[in-house]
């Protein structure tokens, strides 16, 4: 990635001050000249990223008298006023037009037409710099509150200035799917951690020992899944192993497969159970198991989670575990007009319960089976 232009650095620093409070509504920045000492670049750099910010409605200028930082609720308020009474709520994904996202958005926005609110939908592709681009431009267009799966929740965010701006600009957001630890907003998640637990115990159960775990951790979601898959061997008194679990950024799904692939066709000790961290890297595994001539579940069975349409795509259907999809997007946005509208009672955050859907892509290991037949 080439480097920033120098405006952009230097209007990069002003939003961000603006954004930490330390230059307040109505106070004057810099001059031209203590901008030019401080960033060591030209006059013209200092007066381009100036420009650019007055005009997306960060400074506003007073002939004579200098640049001043906005107050952008006014800005807010104008163009409430300029819209009439709909009001507008932005939903921001990671994703939008693939997987489960189109159930959760299907409740998001059946609930926001009913209540007259319309809606703004961007999409980060779970990378931070997108995020940030979004975020820039929904409180440029003065939304009236937010929707939001965070974008690689499983470290710290850098954005999370633009998230304390919203809330000093008392614009109500909630967070899907993952919350952002360090602020610990409003959040509607699933009891992830025993969702995979259930799915490991269930394999446990069948009377696979040999279980590994492939689980995406720049989320959080896949942290806690982790979690409990290990908490079932520890439950279960079922040993550790080496490669026991193998992890993956977004980024580096593909290396994943390919590891995975790699790993099946060395090691003399196969596993007979996969615990997945979702559907669609299930899908990925099954389909990599079939070039190799291995057959599901007879020789190795196979968990997913989140209950999405590429459970039943194939013949083999997946045993999964449940997520409510449309049922936590109508959830959302409930909650997001409730606070909007300032009700009372409004609950902070909800945990759904997780169920395990068993189908045919688990079944008993095959020495147990032979034990069954034989104890018969």
């Amino acid at each position: 990635m080439g480097q920033q232009p120098k405006y952009a650095i230097v209007k990069e620093k002003i939003k961000e001050w603006i954004l930490n409070g330390e230059v307040k509504p109505g106070e004057k920045i810099y001059s031209e000249n203590d901008l030019v000492k401080m960033f060591h670049v030209s006059r013209h750099t200092i007066r381009q990223a100036i420009g650019q910010l007055v005009n997306e409605g960060w400074l506003y200028r007073e002939q004579g008298a200098g640049t001043f930082c906005a107050d952008r609720s006014s800005i807010k308020e104008k163009k409430e006023q300029d819209r009439g009474n709909t009001r507008t709520i932005g939903v921001l994904f990671t994703y939008i037009s693939e997987y489960i996202f189109p159930s959760i958005l299907n409740g998001i926005e059946s609930y926001l037409t009913e209540k007259g609110y319309s809606l703004v939908l961007a999409s980060t592709d779970n990378n931070p710099e997108k995020e940030k681009q979004c975020l820039e431009t929904f409180i440029r267009r003065g939304i009236d509150g937010l929707i939001v799966e965070p974008t690689k929740s499983g470290g710290f965010n850098p954005n999370i200035q633009y998230y304390m701006d919203l809330e000093r600009q008392q614009i109500p957001y909630i967070m899907i799917n993952q919350f952002y630890q360090q602020l610990n907003p409003p959040h509607l998640i699933v009891d992830d951690e025993k969702g995979t637990y259930m799915a490991t115990e269930h394999l446990i159960k069948l009377g696979h020992s040999k279980i590994i775990g492939l689980f995406k951790t720049d989320d959080l979601q896949g942290v806690y899944r982790m979690q409990g898959f290990l908490n079932a061997f520890r439950a279960y008194h079922i040993p550790f192993f080496k490669d026991m679990v193998k992890t993956y950024s977004t980024e580096d799904l593909g290396n994943l497969v390919t590891d995975f692939k790699k790993y099946i066709q060395t090691t003399d000790d196969r596993p007979t159970g996969i615990v997945c961290y979702n559907d669609q890297l299930a899908l990925k595994i099954i389909r990599t198991l079939r070039e190799l001539d291995i057959k599901i579940p007879r020789d190795i069975s196979i968990v997913g989670f989140d209950d999405s349409y590429l459970a039943v795509a194939t013949e083999i259907k997946l045993t999964t575990v449940t997520h409510p999809k449309t049922q936590m997007g109508i959830d959302a946005a409930k909650w997001i007009v409730a606070a909007i509208e300032k009700k009372e009672s409004i609950q902070n955050s909800i945990i759904y319960e997780p169920e395990l859907i068993v189908r045919n892509s688990t079944c008993l290991e095959k020495n147990t089976e032979e034990k069954i037949e034989h104890a018969n």
